[in-house]
């Protein structure tokens, strides 16, 4: 026979455990002895293991009860029911597992492969980390509300940082983000982009500019980052408007018979929106 925390012991679970499971009815109080403590078999040991399973399984107490005086047909589809659960919970736990895990990558964790891929070019070529950040926090809402359109946008813009002229548009900018901004490498770099942009316009169509399909709510709210991380890119813009092309989030070509030009409004002729 056994004493309590021998049965406790062989159970795995504390003296206390026990005294709560006869409680809550769920372990018969056995026979006592003379002295008037409780004594217990084998059958109380595997008893005890059976509720002590099935509550660390996350089953309610008042329904380990009803399962253990189930018949035995009963309990074993109880218990396929019960594996079952535990199983989806383990997927879902995995899941959250692999998230958080992605945290120490950072951009893995809101964003597609391919756009962190992306994000890592743009690191490669050695272009600002603020001017990463901005295109990261972009591409998070975009990834967000379009998914099935980034593959799309990938693809033009690994096509575009071939080339060579793309990609000094991000190096001088890099360049003069610590600078004021009348640096006279904006107004050169504003010059050299307008005349990408345009020379693209003719090769592959003013749609192939302008085809972010972005909504104007939208555009201003990327636009204020964009802005307030990097204010060199509203100097550049207003630069590139004067050019004939405006815009940073969603690129336009400048409607000259319209009038002054708002660059603060994000879904007029002023849009100031992403130049490519």
């Amino acid at each position: 026979m056994l004493t309590i925390s021998e049965l406790a012991s062989h159970a795995g679970v504390t003296v206390r455990t026990v005294r709560h499971y006869h409680a809550k009815g769920l372990l018969p109080e056995p026979e006592r002895d003379r002295s008037g403590y409780r004594r217990y078999g084998a059958d109380d040991v595997v008893e005890l293991i059976k509720v002590r399973t099935l509550a660390e399984a996350g089953v309610p107490l008042s329904r380990v009860r009803e399962l253990l005086r189930s018949r035995e047909e009963e309990f074993t589809a109880a218990v396929a029911d019960i594996d079952k659960r535990l199983r989806a919970e383990i997927r879902r736990r995995q899941r959250h597992r692999e998230r958080i895990a992605r945290l120490a990558s950072g951009d893995n964790l809101v964003l597609p492969p391919q756009v962190v891929e992306y994000l890592d070019h743009l690191r490669a070529l050695g272009v600002d980390e603020r001017i990463v950040r901005v295109e990261r926090d972009g591409w998070i809402v975009l990834s967000a509300r379009s998914p099935e359109r980034v593959p799309e946008w990938m693809a033009r813009k690994r096509e575009q940082l071939t080339d060579p002229r793309f990609a000094d548009f991000y190096l001088v900018l890099s360049q003069v983000l610590d600078r004021t901004a009348d640096d006279p490498r904006l107004v050169e770099l504003a010059d050299k982009l307008a005349a990408y942009i345009t020379e693209l316009a003719d090769e592959q169509g003013e749609d192939y500019i302008d085809d972010t399909g972005v909504e104007p709510p939208l555009v201003r709210l990327m636009d204020t980052w964009t802005f307030d991380t990097v204010p060199q890119a509203g100097r550049l813009i207003d630069l590139l408007t004067q050019r004939g092309w405006t815009g940073w989030t969603k690129l336009r070509r400048v409607d000259r018979s319209s009038p002054a030009v708002d660059h603060q409004c994000g879904d007029g002729p002023g849009d100031r929106v992403r130049p490519w």
